[in-house]
């Protein structure tokens, strides 16, 4: 099932990256360039997996590193409870 934001969060994306804001707490959190590249793979559908070969592919990251990196993110996003959690 691919990730959605929950349904109280905006994405805006920036010159500098994106800005996700949780309209019911008022928290924000910024991502960098690399960030909103995971985040629309994962919002497009893509498996973390996909995710991070993409990385691996543009960044020129070594496969092991981009898996974490993809990993935290998420882990990252569910904590702050900018994903909305599948039924």
């Amino acid at each position: 099932m691919p990730l959605t934001l929950h349904p109280d969060v905006s994405l805006a994306e920036t010159e500098d990256g994106a800005v996700l804001l949780h309209q019911r707490t008022g928290r924000y959190w910024q991502l960098n360039p690399t960030g909103v590249l995971v985040l629309r793979n994962l919002l497009d559908g893509r498996t973390p997996d996909q995710a991070a070969q993409e990385l691996t592919e543009r960044h020129r990251a070594a496969p092991e590193a981009a898996r974490r990196d993809v990993a935290r993110l998420v882990g990252a996003l569910r904590a702050a409870d900018l994903l909305a959690e599948p039924k």
